[in-house]
């Protein structure tokens, strides 16, 4: 049996008391937003559901990884734009692809 979006986003709230989400002043309910997320992965999981486990796996794998990139460039240019230094993660990240 699937996931289903509730259970994923019970999963994403516990993973969230390790690292929390910092949702600022979003005009949006933290939950909604959780829901919105666990909806529509769940309805791609769902669409995947022909493929191969080797290319599911492959094809999630390809989508959080564009996630993080995404997550990473924002948190970056956030940052410059408030004329923040970088936490010392993200400048260890940098720095390795400075030396590249």
């Amino acid at each position: 049996m699937p996931i289903q979006p509730e259970q994923l986003a019970a999963l994403m709230r516990e993973v969230e008391q390790e690292d929390p989400i910092d949702f600022a002043d979003l005009p949006f309910p933290e939950d909604d937003l959780r829901e919105l997320v666990a909806n529509h992965l769940c309805e791609m999981a769902a669409a995947m559901e022909n493929f191969s486990t080797e290319d599911r796996l492959m094809t999630l794998l390809a989508v959080s990884a564009k996630l993080v990139l995404e997550n990473l460039v924002l948190h970056v240019q956030l940052l410059r734009r408030h004329g923040l230094p970088v936490g010392e993660n993200v400048e260890a990240l940098l720095s390795r692809l400075r030396k590249s």
